[in-house]
């Protein structure tokens, strides 16, 4: 009788170990699955932030050129005016200065207009005022406000994803150290637990991550 006991205690010790190692092994699929998935939206993400990046740089040069443009317009004014004052001008001549100053003047409000489209973008400029097209279309203007925005939103999100990701790979080391431990059922108990904390927190972070993402 006694052998039967001893035989029966040797067997089922092995089987409660071999479960806590099945454990061990299906959660790391189960994390390395959520680590794919992360660094798969985390990729998509970042190359969107890339492209936001790359229309605010170019949405900002095109403003500074706008800017250039009023300026050369508002120097000009400045000296058909300074012109005008002095009275050198023959009066055969003043009515082509006085046209030539009302076209400067309509060109710097023109550039002034078309700056603050670019800069608020289409939608936060009442459908009266809209000065600038893109491909010949009205209303299109995304302004450098806008793509700074969207930037900053993608870039947040991705470093919620990143430290997602590097709480499922924690998870995934873990999961290995338990395997490894066969001789202390206690400590792999223990690892399985950290396991379960440190994924709840990743799943929660990269959600979270998700959320914020435009």
């Amino acid at each position: 009788m006694s052998t039967n006991k001893s035989e029966e205690k040797t067997t089922t010790t092995p089987k409660i170990l071999d479960r806590t190692e099945t454990i061990g092994g299906i959660l790391i699929a189960v994390f390395a699955a959520l680590l794919a998935i992360a660094e798969l939206v985390n990729n998509n993400l970042e190359e969107e932030m890339m492209i936001a990046h790359s229309q605010f740089v170019n949405y900002s040069n095109w403003y500074q050129s706008k800017s250039i443009k009023q300026s050369l317009k508002e120097s000009e004014l400045d000296y058909l005016n300074a012109l005008t004052e002095t009275g050198i001008i023959p009066e055969d001549k003043t009515k082509n200065i006085k046209t030539k100053i009302a076209q400067t003047k309509s060109m710097v409000l023109k550039y002034e207009a078309e700056k603050t489209e670019i800069l608020v973008g289409s939608s936060n400029v009442p459908r009266e005022h809209w000065a600038q097209d893109l491909d010949g279309e009205m209303g299109k203007i995304i302004g450098i406000n806008e793509w700074e925005k969207l930037t900053q939103d993608y870039e947040t999100a991705t470093k919620k994803f990143d430290l997602g990701k590097l709480l499922f790979q924690i998870c995934i080391v873990l999961g290995a150290v338990c395997i490894i431990i066969r001789d202390n059922k206690k400590l792999q108990k223990n690892f399985i637990v950290l396991m379960l904390a440190f994924g709840a927190i990743g799943i929660l972070i990269s959600a979270y991550g998700f959320i914020l993402a435009p």
